[in-house]
């Protein structure tokens, strides 16, 4: 087919802009040999003024995660725990007998009565169902007695925190390794669930122009339940999927490199936690608060083992101490992973002490970051890092010293919506010196991502032999005023040839 009469932003610099797009198969035509299947077919589409662009990837998404919590109760926004509660009682009235209750983004840090919740005030609002309600930063796990008793005291891990009271009794918060493992084990969701949320969650991904994600939910065996979907014809979408560091020795009894998988889904990447998050002030500073969870020594080992196996490492690092010990593992292990050609990335890298903003394009190490955290977390910032709130979301600074940023959304903790990423990191700054202009936002967002999973050569791009995964907008991003950005529009998503969100024609 062929895509006239609009405007191709390719986002390829030897060629930016087109006025038509011929699609063969499941490619841009041209320049993959003389086969018929090089050759558009005479179908036309008529775009009416409107733009292509290269398919969004989403570079840090916690897919099942996120897909399973649009059934949970919805507590992000709630301004007071008496909120929180009315919205939790409510949710429970209408759950049916047996089922455990969950919600996801509470944030007691805004929270009118200035303090955390407990067991107790879930329990006068749940009674015995057990109840299990995730922090906005996916940090903290707040549980009602119920909950508790199914983890029949297994609270304590290496890297968790358990608050308790003052006589030793655990208060109903957990916080890092210790919140996800009780998740994990005592409160699982069942696979048949997450499979059914993904299906919905997939074409809501496609409706918002998403055409790949970096998926992070390995530790919940995202891998097969991607697998699964797929076998029932319904991943519409590429997918490419990390796994815990620690399954490494199974990878390597399998003699398992990066990339193992099919067009559509592939494993390639191991995943590693520095730190906790802002927000529950679990973050590895400089200044010595926080929470490790990995040293820097760990890590370094971590990623001499992946890289003698043939796996990139991507790492989650939010503090400033953090980044740097992240930064410095990369650096005394550079000779074994960068003659190998592995893509290393530090995700969210929220807080950055100067010196080390530039470490990142010298060692060649991917900033895989969040701009929609950046207007989210404003207020956290200013209260929790006011003494360094000039070294938080350094998006332009990564950029100009030759950093590759690549654009996420770490759904569930933002929304899955890379258009809002652009949004955020054009207009939502609220440092006006790092934010970015629509086509550098777009490149985070469509090339960036590409490179990470080695198909530069294959997506990412709209010339001649790429693939077609690519998003019809309702007008031109490059060519609208900075403030018009909000009111840009999905109209149609391609992946592989393939209308997968509102095939043409439109009206």
């Amino acid at each position: 087919m062929i895509l006239e009469n609009g405007v191709v932003r390719t986002l390829e610099p030897s060629l930016p802009l087109a006025r038509a797009l011929a699609i063969a198969g499941d490619r841009v035509a041209g320049g993959v040999g003389v086969h018929e299947t090089a050759l558009a077919s005479p179908d036309t589409v008529d775009l009416g003024g409107r733009c292509v662009v290269p398919g969004f990837t989403d570079s840090h998404v916690h897919f099942p995660t996120w897909a399973a919590a649009q059934q949970h109760v919805p507590l992000d926004g709630c301004g007071s725990l008496a909120e929180a509660l009315e919205r939790v009682r409510a949710a429970e009235a209408a759950l049916p007998a047996g089922r455990i209750l969950r919600g996801f983004g509470w944030r007691s840090e805004s929270w009118t009565e200035g303090r955390k919740p407990t067991k107790a005030d879930l329990d006068a609002v749940t009674g015995t169902r057990p109840a299990a309600l995730v922090s906005k930063d996916y940090h903290s796990l707040w549980l009602n007695s119920a909950a508790l008793a199914l983890a029949g005291g297994d609270l304590d891990v290496p890297g968790g925190v358990v608050e308790r009271d003052a006589a030793g009794a655990p208060t109903g918060l957990l916080g890092e390794e210790s919140a996800w493992h009780v998740k994990n084990v005592y409160l699982r969701i069942p696979d048949d669930e997450y499979v059914e949320a993904m299906r919905v969650g997939v074409r809501l991904a496609n409706a918002r122009g998403v055409t790949c994600v970096h998926d992070k939910d390995g530790w919940i065996g995202a891998p097969g339940l991607w697998q699964r979907l797929d076998e029932l014809g319904a991943l519409s979408l590429r997918v490419w999927q990390s796994v815990p560091h620690e399954r490494l020795p199974e990878l390597r009894s399998l003699s398992l490199r990066s990339g193992i998988g099919s067009p559509f889904l592939r494993v390639g990447y191991l995943k590693a936690f520095m730190d906790g998050a802002l927000g529950s002030q679990t973050a590895w500073m400089l200044d010595g608060s926080g929470v490790c969870i990995t040293t820097g020594d760990e890590l370094a080992e971590i990623v001499r083992a992946a890289a003698e196996a043939h796996w990139p490492v991507a790492v989650h690092a939010i503090g400033d101490r953090a980044n740097r010990e992240a930064l410095d593992a990369f650096e005394r292990t550079r000779a074994a992973w960068a003659p190998r050609g592995l893509r290393q990335r530090i995700e969210h890298a929220q807080c950055l002490a100067p010196e080390d903003v530039p470490r990142f394009g010298e060692l060649g190490v991917a900033a895989s970051v969040q701009f929609t955290h950046a207007p989210s977390d404003e207020q956290l910032v200013k209260r929790f890092w006011a003494d360094r709130v000039d070294e938080a979301y350094s998006f332009r600074s990564l950029l100009e010293t030759g950093a590759l940023v690549a654009n996420g959304s770490d759904a569930p903790v933002e929304e899955l919506d890379p258009w809002a990423g652009v949004v955020a990191a054009v207009l939502g700054h609220w440092r006006e010196d790092q934010r970015l202009t629509a086509e550098e936002a777009l490149h985070a967002t469509c090339v960036a991502p590409a490179w990470l999973s080695h198909d530069e050569r294959a997506r990412g791009t709209l010339v001649p032999g790429r693939l077609a995964d690519l998003v019809v907008l309702d007008r031109d991003p490059l060519a609208c005023l900075p403030e018009e950005l909000p009111e840009v529009q999905v109209v149609a998503t391609m992946v592989a040839g393939r209308w997968v969100h509102n095939p043409p024609p439109w009206g």
